[in-house]
């Protein structure tokens, strides 16, 4: 097994890009295998590592279909629905609380009035 070339920080040839970069352009990695990696120091830690992949190997991104619209937009609607009084709370539920936060709290909504 051959290892990957490793680059430093910001000195990566033409032609590689990682996943972000790919998706900014509007492209997947599409199941090739890393071509190489880029290494940026850190102080009294390990390098940070991201992974390049080449350009021209890229493909395109899938486009959304009406069903995984559809599919995302439920999944939202669950995160925003507390558990307890099943209604939507407009915001994200917080997992650590595990309802919203008037249902976690009720006697600072009644000393707030």
């Amino acid at each position: 097994m051959a290892s990957l070339p490793v680059y430093s920080w910001r000195l990566a040839p033409d032609g590689l890009a990682t996943v972000r970069q790919l998706r900014a352009r509007g492209l997947r990695p599409g199941g090739q295998d890393v071509a190489a990696q880029i290494e940026r120091p850190r102080y009294r830690r390990g390098p940070l590592v991201a992974y390049l992949y080449e350009i021209d190997k890229a493909k395109p991104v899938r486009p959304m279909t009406p069903a995984k619209w559809a599919a995302l937009a439920k999944a939202n609607t669950a995160r925003r629905t507390c558990p307890e009084c099943e209604r939507d709370a407009g915001y994200v539920i917080p997992t650590s609380l595990g309802m919203c936060v008037t249902c976690a709290y009720p006697d600072d909504e009644q000393h707030a009035a």
